[in-house]
């Protein structure tokens, strides 16, 4: 199968080969052909396999320019939509359409200059609420609407938010979900206003055979200096460190720098300037470790990550899954590397229950150098630097000690 076989124009063709495309992933087979035949099509597929394309063939195709906005795109977070903007952008080079992305944290009125021009429209539900309560955005000519990380928008509590956008779009439409589960919520809304849509599921990227995983049993005050030896002895393009709260990333980053490790990070509390410059200088690999929170696990396209690092374990198995997946594709090895301490021991465990076929090697601890532990006492309010091993996001000021008994038998039997 290739990308002539689907009867896209010549601009699309060419736009395609131009990005390095060459081939359809699998979720780009299944859903553009129903997509151009102008179905509802509700497609499942994981983070990075290519459905940006596959709804962009059909927002390409059928919008045209100095007609308003002719389609709508909605995306649970800025980064995303920041990506899926671009991506479109790329592919239409020859339409020249107008597509505008508008999110928060950034000020509304550029915004409300460039919806007047829009043809395609990247939101975030917040934002484009603001707008529609403003008035400063006519939906009324949307053609085609497109649920992006359906679940995620879930799980960030924006369901009532898209019930009140998708409500204000005209009926007579095109709507596109894509999501990388199915919970019951999901579907409802699907069920609600999607016009008997076309069931399409795409199987996970990652490659099983070349994604290796292995956790470490060791204290919470010697997570930090586990991180630093690991970092400075794996041989890894770029990284992912995987934090539960942006203060505990915030806190590792301050100390792998401390540590000469040379990393940056991401989360919800910075400007949507400085996330744009982040992911700038990983993207570059300028930087070869992202910090990060969630919000990076989910939607962002990030290429050549052949490692993750769980400083902490989501309570959410499925957001465990979504963090894995962001290496061991298209081909390439990757692994996956757990920190993990007594308190991560319960979540561990709902992991192992949930993906039972998942093996998860146990290590055994290296002997781990000294590091240095510096926190602001406004930010944390302790300085670590003073001595102590005790508190948030923990770091050894000695050497590995003697190793804790691990988790509870009946978790490694499951």
């Amino acid at each position: 199968m290739n990308f002539e076989n689907f009867n896209l124009s010549s601009h699309l063709l060419i736009a395609i080969k131009k990005a390095g495309i060459t081939e359809p992933t699998q979720i780009q087979e299944l859903s553009i052909p129903h997509i151009l035949n102008g179905k509802d099509v509700f497609g499942e597929s994981a983070t990075g396999s290519g459905k940006t394309l596959a709804f962009g063939s059909g927002i390409v195709e059928s919008v045209l320019p100095n007609k308003g906005i002719q389609a709508l795109v909605l995306t649970p977070t800025r980064e995303l939509a920041e990506q899926v903007k671009n991506a479109l952008v790329k592919f239409s080079v020859k339409n020249r359409l107008n597509i505008v992305a508008v999110y928060g944290g950034i000020s509304i009125n550029p915004q409300i200059s460039e919806l007047r021009r829009a043809e395609v429209l990247v939101a975030t539900p917040g934002r484009l609420l603001d707008h529609m309560n403003r008035r400063t955005v006519d939906l009324s000519r949307v053609g085609i609407l497109v649920l992006d990380e359906a679940d995620r928008m879930l799980d960030m509590g924006f369901i009532d938010d898209v019930e009140k956008i998708m409500s204000r779009c005209p009926k007579k439409r095109q709507t596109l979900f894509f999501s990388a589960t199915l919970p019951p919520p999901v579907r409802q809304l699907a069920r609600r206003h999607m016009d008997n849509p076309v069931m399409v599921s795409a199987v996970n990227m990652v490659d099983p055979a070349k994604l290796k995983q292995e956790y470490f049993n060791i204290k919470k005050n010697m997570k930090m200096a586990l991180l630093i030896h690991l970092l400075e002895n794996e041989k890894s393009e770029l990284a992912m460190v995987f934090c539960n709260t942006r203060r505990n990333t915030d806190f590792v980053v301050k100390n792998l720098k401390a540590n000469n490790v040379k990393a940056v990070a991401i989360h919800g509390g910075l400007t949507q300037n400085k996330r744009a410059s982040t992911m700038s200088v990983f993207h570059d690999e300028k930087v070869r470790v992202l910090v990060c929170t969630d919000v990076a696990a989910r939607g962002l396209h990030i290429e050549n990550v052949s490692h993750i690092y769980n400083y902490e374990l989501p309570k959410d198995p499925k957001d465990y899954i979504h963090r894995i997946g962001r290496t061991a594709r298209a081909g390439e090895e990757g692994k996956v590397i757990n920190l993990l301490c007594d308190l991560d021991f319960e979540a561990f465990g709902r992991i192992q229950g949930d993906y039972r076929s998942m093996k998860v090697a146990e290590m055994k601890t290296p002997l781990l150098k000294k590091v240095q532990i510096t926190e602001s006492r406004k930010s944390f309010g302790r300085n670590f630097s003073r001595g102590g091993n005790r508190g948030q996001g923990g770091g050894g000021r000695r050497q590995s000690g003697p190793r804790s008994r691990g988790p509870p038998r009946r978790e490694h039997r499951r």
